[in-house]
């Protein structure tokens, strides 16, 4: 928090967070009035990953080839005017399923577009040697978000309307636009070439690297079955728990408080323990959160089980997150962090939608529960694809690749 640049970066991101926690908090909840279909409010979380795994390669190499705050710039903008059509569209209620669908994954376009240049855009806000920490402080920014925004969402949501949460999700991009727009970062040239051979710089050194091959394995099995919980949760909310939106932004605001609690000693735990160690118990404490969600009918068991599965979460997506930065050479960082995040999100968007069929055909229960068994078999990786050790692939950050 001593780089002024991070501070207020660091700042408008945790309100637009809040925003956009409060927006993916109405648009699931708006989506349970629409149909009764599990298979379509599962795909509220779908839609808004889904881009990442499409373009996320893309705009990482758009990141690396571009001025990466205006990348940023550009993609808060577009994200500020699908929000105010969506909540224009709500007032005139006009929203139907899936033109829901259509303008969640708009916004899920925005953050592709976004991701790969703010997440490398923190090596041009803070020294190398301070990287860890301010992954883990960007971390615990995010699922501050995921705290308060599903309670103020809820509140939001019973006092005025979803509409109305969308109208403050479109508001709160204003914060980080300017402080974007006002922000002059240190020239640095960059090779352009096509996009097309840029990308596949970018795959040839992850799938040549060894380290960097085995974190995107983990992270692709593991977004596939930890997924289900948050899939799955408005369901779970209205129909097992009896719940109404007051109830499902307090189990969400759970899983953010968990997760926060999670961010705040990653670091030093990961340090102690190794990261294979913090990813196998990040993956068993999320998995027996949702053993917890599928077994319980009462609302204090389920917001137990949302801190739990979201402790668990966050301390094994921030350290996936950690291990990618700190081998990825700064000429190609983008692209390679575009690439974890396309094999992340993309296990995420293919588990939502096969956690959500199989809800509806097998139950709520059984799937949340599948779900927990698949993270628990994933723990055979650590045999497979072990964490990378300490040392092992890190790179200084102003090396190329070979």
């Amino acid at each position: 928090m001593r780089y002024p640049i991070f501070r207020a970066i660091w700042g408008a991101n945790l309100f637009s967070s809040i925003g956009s926690v409060m927006q993916a908090v109405a648009a699931a909840w708006l989506m349970t009035g629409l149909t009764r279909l599990h298979v379509l409010v599962a795909l509220v979380q779908v839609s808004s990953v889904i881009p990442v795994l499409l373009l996320g390669v893309v705009a990482g190499a758009i990141a690396d080839a571009h001025d990466r705050r205006l990348v940023m710039l550009w993609a808060q903008v577009f994200m500020l005017v699908v929000s105010a059509v969506l909540a224009a569209m709500g007032y005139a209620g006009v929203i139907r399923p899936w033109s829901l669908l259509l303008l969640t994954l708009l916004v899920g376009l925005g953050t592709a577009l976004n991701g790969p240049a703010w997440q490398a855009s923190v090596r041009m806000q803070v020294d190398h040697p301070h990287l860890p920490q301010a992954i883990a402080l960007n971390a615990i920014a995010f699922n501050l978000a995921r705290s308060l925004g599903p309670a103020l969402g809820g509140l939001v949501i019973a006092v005025w309307s979803v509409n109305a949460a969308f109208a403050l999700n479109a508001v709160s991009y204003l914060a980080m636009i300017v402080v974007l727009a006002r922000w002059r970062p240190a020239e640095v040239e960059r090779v352009r070439e096509p996009i097309g051979s840029a990308i596949m710089t970018g795959l040839l050194f992850c799938a040549r690297s060894g380290p960097i091959a085995r974190v995107l394995a983990r992270g692709a099995l593991f977004g596939f079955g930890s997924i289900a919980f948050q899939a799955l949760l408005p369901a779970i909310v209205r129909n097992a728990l009896h719940g109404d939106q007051i109830a499902f932004g307090l189990v969400v605001g759970a899983f953010g408080l968990g997760s926060v609690s999670s961010a705040l000693i990653v670091s030093r735990v990961r340090r102690s323990l190794g990261s294979e160690a913090v990813v196998g118990a990040g993956t068993v404490i999320c998995a027996a959160g949702q053993i917890m969600l599928s077994s319980t009918e009462a609302l204090p068991i389920a917001m137990l089980a949302a801190l739990t599965a979201g402790f668990g979460w966050v301390a094994v997506l921030t350290s996936l997150n950690v291990a990618i930065q700190l081998r990825s050479p700064e000429a190609i960082l983008g692209r390679c962090l575009s690439i974890y995040q396309s094999v992340a999100y993309g296990g995420m968007a293919v588990g939502a939608w096969a956690w959500g069929v199989l809800a509806d055909r097998l139950g709520l229960v059984a799937s949340c529960r599948l779900a927990a068994l698949w993270l628990v078999l994933t723990l055979i990786m650590r045999l497979v694809a072990p964490m990378p050790a300490r040392e092992e692939g890190r790179i200084n950050p102003v090396e190329t690749p070979a």
